[in-house]
């Protein structure tokens, strides 16, 4: 009597902890599946914050090169600058050598001026009066024409260094204008490149900040799916995989890959589109990779069955490392 009594006492306790069991696994996927809501807010959040890091990543780059090319600019333009300064100096030389070409010619012809002045010029009539035969004539007439045209080789003369002269007056003049212009250019290159170099610290600084924001999302997310799997393991003595599997189906898998990035990707939705870079799907696949692995059409429109195969390849090629969310 005594063991008949021991075994039903056990058969009692066996059913009663099964009975516990099964209320503790029900319980359980009561509150997996309300905090369901909680933990597509967060894949939601992480999404958010991903698209924010590609925003900042974009912006960051954008900063980075625009600081590259105005300091490519700014190394340019010194360099011109000094080509400029050092044309300046070499026009204002010349400028000095024809000022003191110019003075000489004028105090030659004011000297000859004078000579005229004081003693006449010759002309004509008393060369040929003053002749005594005709080879004095010849003489006197070919020094009178050399004289001439002395007189007028150095009024040419003075007349064209003066026109050098305000020629390389001008010259520098421009010159001295195009240094003023190119460094007032120069000096807005450099203050652009500071603003330039403090947007590109502020993109940086928010690019960490979304960084460290997503990547808590996204450690909290995977703390909590990883709490209800050892909740199903210990609640239906299940294995690890048994138990990922049941809670991938409590949240609208089972997936081909970990929940916690399907969520992060995609909220689990099999038709959802990111319409910036085209990737969909529940695995939030690139259309490039799509076809790279047989699949056809868009990656949203596919059934379950076929996203999941590939998205199996997909993990068994690349494993985390194909999703951003993978951590």
């Amino acid at each position: 009597m005594r063991r008949p009594a021991a075994v039903a006492l056990l058969a009692a306790f066996l059913l009663a902890g099964a009975v516990a069991q099964a209320q503790d696994v029900d319980s359980l996927r009561a509150r997996v599946e309300r905090a369901r809501g909680e933990a597509e807010s967060l894949a939601a959040e992480i999404r958010s914050t991903q698209e924010q890091l590609s925003g900042a990543e974009a912006e960051a780059a954008k900063a980075s090169a625009r600081e590259r090319r105005l300091s490519g600019l700014l190394a340019e333009g010194q360099e011109r600058a000094a080509e400029l300064a050092a044309e300046v100096r070499q026009t204002e030389a010349r400028l000095a050598v024809e000022k003191r070409r110019l003075r000489r010619a004028r105090r030659a012809l004011a000297e000859r001026l004078v000579a005229i002045y004081t003693g006449g010029s010759p002309s004509t009539a008393s060369v040929v009066l003053g002749s005594g035969d005709f080879d004095e004539l010849a003489l006197r007439a070919e020094y009178l024409e050399r004289i001439e045209q002395s007189d007028s080789e150095l009024a040419g003369r003075v007349e064209g260094v003066r026109d050098a002269v305000r020629r390389d007056l001008d010259r520098v003049a421009a010159l001295e204008r195009r240094v003023r212009e190119h460094n007032a250019r120069l000096a807005a290159a450099r203050e652009e490149i500071g603003a330039v170099r403090a947007a590109a610290e502020q993109a940086a600084a928010r690019l960490s900040s979304l960084e460290a924001a997503r990547s808590d999302s996204l450690a909290r997310l995977k703390a909590k799916i990883g709490g209800w799997v050892e909740d199903i393991e210990r609640a239906e003595a299940a294995s690890r995989a048994a138990a990922e599997e049941t809670v991938g189906r409590w949240l609208g898998g089972p997936y081909a890959i970990p929940t916690y990035i399907v969520l992060c990707e995609s909220g689990g939705n099999y038709s959802a589109l990111n319409p910036s870079s085209g990737a969909g799907g529940a695995y939030q696949i690139l259309p490039s990779t799509w076809e790279s692995y047989g699949g056809q059409g868009a990656p949203h429109e596919a059934s379950k069955p076929e996203q999941d195969r590939i998205a199996s390849e997909i993990w068994a090629d690349s494993g985390g490392s194909a999703w951003v969310c993978a951590g």
